[in-house]
C-alpha cells in the first residue's frame, strides 16, 4: 500500500495562480509540512481547500510568488514536488531562496526568551562579539512585551560550531544577564539547541512556552478568532485578519504544536482581509469541550497571527 504524498502541479487550472494538489495520508503534522515547504519558497497561499476522508486527505493550494505571479520556473516546481513527496523535506538540498529548513552541525544554535526592551538586540550582539562569536544568522520576534530569538553562531577563528563546554557556559551566563534585565517575574532563558526544528516554528514554540499570549487586551484592530462546536464532532475555528506573508503557516504551526489536527478547512486571502476556517479535533479525537481551553486556543491563535506582524529583525 502506498503511504507517501502524491503531488500534482497545474499552471493551467487557474488564470492567476499555480494550483498544487497534494494527496496524503492524514497524519498529525502533514499539513504543516506541506505549508512549510510553500512558505520556505516565499510563496503566498491565495486560496486553499483541505478535505479528509478517513485516513486520507486532499489539499489544494492556489499559490503565487512574491510578485503576484504564477510559478513558471521548472526548477522551483520540481523542487516543491520533491520536497513534499519526500515526506521529510530536510533531506532534500535546499534551493537558494528557501530559508530555515536545514539543520547543521557547523554552527551553534542559541535560543533566547525574555522581556523586550530598547537596545536588547544590540546588547546581545555586543556580548557575542566580545566572546569572539560570529553571527551566521539571527531572527528575533517581539510580541506583548516579550522577545524571542534564534541565533546561529560560529567561532571566529575556526568558522565552525562552538563545542567547548566552559566557553558555552560563559556565553550562556553573560547572555542570561543581558536578557534577564527588567524581566520582572518571568525568568529569562538562554538555551543551546541541537534541534533541527524549522527556525520560525521554533520561534513560535519559544514564545508559546513564554506565554506571550496572556494578558493582551482585545481591540477592534486585533484578529477576529471564533470557535464553535458542531454536533460533537469538530470544533470550527474561524479567523479574519489582515493578510500578510506566511499567515497560513503561522496558524497551522500553532494548531499543530497545540496538538490539534485539521480535518477540513479553507483559506481565502484578499488584499484587505484573509479568511481562514478549519475543522479541528485534538489528537485524542475530541473537539474542544471546555470554555477555558477554547479561550486559550483563541488567545494563542491571535498571538500567532500578531507575532510576525509586530516586529521581526533578521
Amino acid at each position: 500500500m502506498y503511504h507517501g504524498n502524491r503531488v500534482v502541479i497545474d499552471n493551467d487550472a487557474s488564470d492567476d495562480a499555480t494550483v498544487i494538489q497534494v494527496d496524503s495520508v492524514n497524519k498529525h503534522g502533514t499539513l504543516l509540512e506541506v505549508v512549510q515547504v510553500l512558505t520556505d519558497m516565499n510563496l503566498a497561499i491565495k486560496k486553499a481547500h483541505i478535505s479528509s476522508d478517513g485516513g486520507w486527505f486532499m489539499d489544494v493550494f492556489k499559490v503565487i510568488d512574491q510578485f503576484g505571479r504564477k510559478i513558471r520556473d521548472t526548477q522551483v516546481l520540481d523542487y516543491i514536488q520533491r520536497r513534499i513527496e519526500s515526506n521529510a523535506g530536510w533531506f532534500i538540498p535546499p534551493l537558494r531562496s528557501s530559508v530555515g529548513v536545514m539543520p547543521s552541525d557547523e554552527y551553534t544554535a542559541i535560543e533566547l526568551a525574555g522581556t523586550d526592551r530598547p537596545g536588547l538586540l544590540s546588547e546581545v550582539s555586543a556580548v557575542l562579539t566580545d566572546l569572539h562569536c560570529n553571527v551566521v544568522n539571527a531572527e528575533i520576534w517581539t510580541h506583548n512585551t516579550r522577545a524571542a530569538a534564534v541565533i546561529h553562531v560560529t567561532d571566529n577563528s575556526t568558522n565552525s560550531a562552538i563545542t567547548d563546554p566552559v566557553r558555552l557556559s560563559t556565553i550562556k551566563e553573560l547572555l542570561c544577564n543581558v536578557v534577564g534585565t527588567n524581566s520582572g517575574s518571568r525568568a529569562a532563558k538562554t538555551v543551546f539547541s541541537c534541534s533541527d526544528t524549522h527556525r520560525e516554528r521554533r520561534l513560535h514554540q519559544i514564545m508559546f512556552d513564554d506565554r506571550d499570549y496572556e494578558g493582551v487586551k482585545r481591540s477592534a484592530s486585533r484578529p477576529n478568532v471564533t470557535l464553535m462546536n458542531i454536533d460533537k464532532d469538530y470544533t470550527v475555528v474561524t479567523m479574519r485578519s489582515k493578510d500578510r506573508p506566511k499567515l497560513v503557516f503561522d496558524v497551522v504551526c500553532t494548531l499543530t504544536d497545540m496538538q490539534y489536527v485539521v480535518f477540513h478547512g479553507m483559506v481565502s486571502t484578499e488584499p484587505v482581509e484573509a479568511y481562514q476556517e478549519f475543522y479541528i479535533r485534538h489528537v485524542d479525537g475530541l473537539p474542544i469541550n471546555s470554555e477555558a481551553e477554547q479561550e486559550r486556543v483563541i488567545q494563542c491563535l491571535e498571538a500567532a497571527i500578531e507575532r510576525r506582524a509586530s516586529e521581526v529583525i533578521k
